[in-house]
């Protein structure tokens, strides 16, 4: 076999990367809000000391932090940070308490919003006149981020201070809507507000929306400005903005994880199953010891689902639920996520397991505390007493989509985006 010169391939690697660099930019089809506002001279900022709640998310697409924009902006005075769960770094692992400290990078304050509280206080706020969040959320209820986002507009309506929401792309689109709106006596920090699971909406949006609705602690409303995306569009998945993903939290490392994430995270509250969360496949399986892994994905596959197929898979999770146990059960491949029934996944996962196996009722197998966090992140116990009473997904369908055509006609006020 004949190789090349080292001349000849450093010129093919030089154009592997130009071609490849000028590809990606020129498939860039979305400007987020940070990049509008920098296109705009930071003219909503100039004057104002700024407080900025932002994670590793928050970048441009030269993968340029807004911290770092921010910071080396002189039209922008910038005084504070505040970090959302897994910290404004982002080294803190799901659930871990996140302490206030120094910035080690600029000096600044970082106030915990992930800590000792989960909502500013008037002294985080005493040197703010405008506070800018900027956080790429996963289009899913129970990611805290948009529950950090509430309680941050409930504070700054209570001190008077401004609020400016730098818009991102929903990984999930605009157009899916899944899911029960959380009832009264089930709101949590994973179920802050009466949305759906899907909820559709990018994060300016709902901010909007939850001021415009009145959905803030005792109908406050907080002055709201949201800096609009450029060339996004509802039917987008992430994949199609030409933007750049940068890991949302350990266990949401790619573009397509978002998609998986409530196709398996729901069942996942129970920890009695592996679903990838600890292995290299995090929400994309469903996986115990006693499982027969061809037997349930035949099982699955016969059902027929669009858009989805079920490869059969073994592995042994590194750590987290089952850690160090051969398990074995399903891979799910989304062939259309479009037509998917993403929420409703783990259901069908659920009934097939429970008809094959139905001494293994997952629900008793949990430890008892589990079943309120299941509850709470599905918004509701309802869906739970209907589903183990047969354990057919039929039999909580028609309440998994109930509230979604009023919700769609409430939410489609605040629509920024076509």
């Amino acid at each position: 076999m004949k190789t090349l010169s080292k001349s000849t391939a450093g010129i093919l690697i030089t154009f592997i990367l130009t071609f490849t660099v000028t590809g990606i930019m020129q498939g860039q089809r979305v400007e987020t809000g940070l990049e509008n506002l920098v296109g705009n001279k930071f003219d909503i900022l100039k004057g104002k000391r700024v407080g900025l709640v932002t994670n590793p998310t928050g970048v441009d697409r030269y993968l340029r932090s807004t911290v770092d924009i921010f910071f080396n902006a002189p039209e922008v005075r910038l005084v504070a940070l505040y970090g959302p769960e897994h910290g404004v770094r982002g080294e803190f692992t799901a659930g871990e308490y996140v302490n206030s400290e120094k910035d080690p990078v600029t000096g600044l304050p970082v106030y915990s919003l992930y800590g000792r509280t989960r909502k500013p206080s008037a002294e985080m706020l005493r040197d703010i006149d405008v506070l800018v969040y900027d956080v790429q959320d996963i289009g899913s209820r129970s990611y805290t981020f948009i529950s950090t986002l509430g309680l941050l507009m409930e504070a700054a309506a209570e001190n008077g201070i401004p609020v400016v929401v730098l818009d991102r792309p929903n990984p999930l689109g605009g157009i899916r809507m899944e899911g029960v709106v959380t009832r009264p006596g089930f709101y949590s920090f994973v179920s802050q507000f009466a949305i759906p699971y899907i909820h559709g909406l990018t994060v300016g949006e709902l901010a909007m929306f939850l001021n415009g609705e009145g959905m803030l602690a005792n109908g406050i409303r907080c002055d709201l400005h949201v800096v609009k995306m450029s060339g996004w569009s509802r039917e987008m998945y992430f994949e199609e903005t030409g933007l750049p993903w940068v890991m949302s939290s350990p266990h949401v490392p790619h573009k397509d994880t978002p998609l998986f994430y409530p196709a398996t995270g729901i069942a996942g509250e129970l920890y009695a199953v592996s679903i990838g969360v600890g292995f290299t496949l995090p929400f994309q399986t469903f996986a115990a010891e006693w499982i027969n892994a061809d037997s349930l994905a035949a099982g699955l596959n016969n059902l027929g689902l669009p858009g989805v197929i079920f490869r059969p898979i073994h592995y042994k999770p590194y750590y987290s639920t089952l850690q160090g146990k051969m398990v074995h059960g399903v891979q799910i491949h989304l062939t259309d996520p479009a037509k998917a029934p993403l929420t409703l996944l783990q259901f069908y996962i659920m009934q097939e397991a429970h008809r094959l196996w139905p001494d293994k009722d997952l629900f008793r197998m949990c430890d008892p505390s589990r079943l309120s966090m299941f509850d709470n992140v599905c918004g509701t116990d309802k869906v739970r007493e209907r589903f183990t009473s047969s354990f057919l997904v039929s039999d909580i369908k028609g309440l998994w989509y109930a509230d979604i055509p009023a919700f769609r006609e409430k939410a489609s006020k605040y629509f920024l985006y076509e």
